[in-house]
């Protein structure tokens, strides 16, 4: 039986260049994680070699398993003492303009984390005081003690992905609501934070849907929005129900940018951090 290919699938470039290799290298040699690798995102070849890259912190293991997602799951090591210094270190012999974070979630630490943020985020500044910064936070359980946090330190931008709509959340994110996640966001928003927020297409989304969440979003005051494709990273993960168009991808920017946001990004291979210099 000869096998039909979708069109509109992505394809995934090759990695190459001296610039990846470099920076793979550095990954390696100072016992970096990043979502690049971790999350198996489809622009590594492309951010790497660019000289660009985001750090994952707080180990590799996820203490929650969302469907989407190719991070493991299981019982998270304690947190190392030394990350911080390693990935300003990095950050320093990367030659990096603008430096991205996310983590895990850390949902068996007290703080979920946010102390060991705040660190990192200080180490950072203290070897690269002319680096900007995007973090990518879990929702830290919407608990706003702990986001009054991320807002005293004040992050070039803060970025909180809803994922998918409303109706598919519960399918896909463990434990994480989307109302949680837009009361993150506006919390955030309200205090003086540029917020930033991204989802995956070809989960079984409804176009209407995809308006009604942008809605959420700038009713939040969320003023930056990624859109790109679900690519299925393990068998284990929950498939593709459809592969998005590029002209579709190009005509909800131009959607979202008519309802009010400020940048967007919209592609197959968009991803949040994609491009996340230009976002400041």
């Amino acid at each position: 039986m000869k096998r039909t290919i979708d069109p509109n699938k992505p394809k995934i470039k090759i990695p190459f260049g001296k610039n990846y290799i470099r920076i793979k290298e550095i990954v390696k040699e100072h016992q970096l994680h990043t979502i690049c690798e971790s999350g198996n995102c489809p622009n590594l070849a492309e951010c790497w070699s660019a000289g660009t890259s985001t750090f994952m912190i707080l180990g590799d293991i996820c203490t929650r398993s969302c469907k989407f997602c190719s991070v493991k799951t299981g019982k998270p090591l304690p947190p190392d003492p030394n990350e911080a210094e390693r990935i300003a270190k990095s950050v320093q012999l990367m030659a990096l303009k603008h430096c991205v974070l996310t983590s895990v979630d850390r949902d068996d630490l007290e703080d979920a984390g946010v102390s060991f943020w705040v660190n990192v985020i200080q180490t950072i500044r203290k070897h690269n005081p002319n680096t900007t910064l995007e973090t990518l936070i879990p929702d830290f359980n919407g608990d706003e003690k702990l986001l009054d946090k991320i807002v005293t330190i004040k992050p070039e931008v803060v970025s909180h992905n809803l994922e998918t709509v409303e109706r598919l959340s519960h399918k896909i994110r463990v434990k994480a609501k989307y109302n949680t996640s837009l009361k993150t966001l506006k919390y955030l928003a309200d205090n003086g934070v540029v917020t930033k927020s991204g989802i995956m297409l070809g989960l079984g989304e409804e176009k209407e849907e995809i308006l009604t969440l942008m809605d959420d979003l700038l009713n939040v005051n969320c003023r930056i929005l990624t859109i790109g494709q679900y690519l299925q990273p393990t068998k284990e993960n929950i498939p593709v129900q459809r592969f998005v168009s590029e002209k579709e991808f190009a005509e909800l920017k131009v959607i979202a940018l008519e309802k009010g946001f400020r940048m967007v990004e919209s592609g197959s291979l968009i991803r949040s951090s994609y491009h996340a210099e230009k976002h400041v």
